[in-house]
């Protein structure tokens, strides 16, 4: 059995998404809170696969704006337990800043609330196997924002890109492109400058879609260099599938 944490301010919704879980014979739910911070507390005393984690909880009793759904999944994978839980979000928040505090903080998914029952099924399911999933709208959108990033690349950081899409290390990606491991890197925090983001970021949109990296009226010379590579699922240039409009998208696979 799938086990499952629902983190949601409103009841309603909570009742909601327990209604669709439940009709499922492989998930169940152990256990309701209501704010961040009590699902920071409830992984440490119950047993549980995933958390699903709405993103912004309001103002708490105090009137102070209490934790973010972000900041509770960074505390929760920080927790030194035995088994950590991953954390689906499922809100209704869809902006950029959203979606990559989300994937930066460490979430395995991203679903928004209007979802269809069986594509949020489907979604516990991969995050409880560790496999990445987001919501399609979602994943076109960030698709077509970092399209836009990557034609301010260089074409040599085209290249370094390319290799990083099939989950290549700095040096590996060095002696494929016959570059010390320390230009790798230097060619790295260009690509994050340039992209406004980090490696976390990348994780959305790259992995095993090297034709990501090729904008319009640009191409690798060196690409086919990588198309053996193997792809990896971690490390710090680690990234995952590409995403295309119309379907779920991925996110980084986190290793359980």
């Amino acid at each position: 059995m799938i086990r499952v944490l629902l983190a949601d301010d409103q009841h309603i919704v909570r009742m909601g998404l327990r209604a669709v879980l439940e009709s499922a014979d492989d998930i169940e739910i152990v256990g309701e809170v209501e704010t961040a911070d009590g699902a920071v507390q409830a992984v440490q005393r119950i047993e549980v696969d995933v958390v699903l984690m709405d993103l912004r909880f309001g103002v708490g009793a105090s009137g102070h704006q209490v934790e973010s759904g972000a900041q509770a999944t960074a505390r929760i994978l920080a927790l030194d337990l035995e088994s950590a839980p991953n954390i689906l979000v499922v809100t209704n928040y869809d902006s950029d800043g959203d979606i990559l505090g989300a994937v930066e903080a460490g979430a395995v998914g991203y679903l928004l609330k209007d979802a269809p029952p069986e594509e949020l099924i489907d979604a516990v399911r991969s995050a409880a196997a560790g496999t990445p999933t987001m919501s399609g709208s979602v994943a076109h959108r960030l698709e077509y924002r970092d399209r836009e990033a990557a034609l301010s690349l260089s074409a040599r950081e085209i290249e370094v890109l390319q290799e990083v899409a099939h989950g290549k290390s700095n040096r590996q990606i060095g002696a494929d492109l016959f570059l010390s491991e320390a230009t790798v890197k230097s060619h790295l925090v260009h690509i994050y400058n340039k992209m406004g983001c980090g490696p976390g970021r990348l994780r959305l949109q790259l992995h095993g879609t090297p034709e990501f990296c090729d904008p319009p009226g640009r191409h690798s010379h060196h690409g086919h260099r990588s198309r053996h590579g193997r792809h990896r699922h971690h490390g710090a240039v680690a990234v995952c599938p590409g995403v295309t409009s119309g379907r779920r998208g991925s996110l980084p696979r986190r290793r359980r």
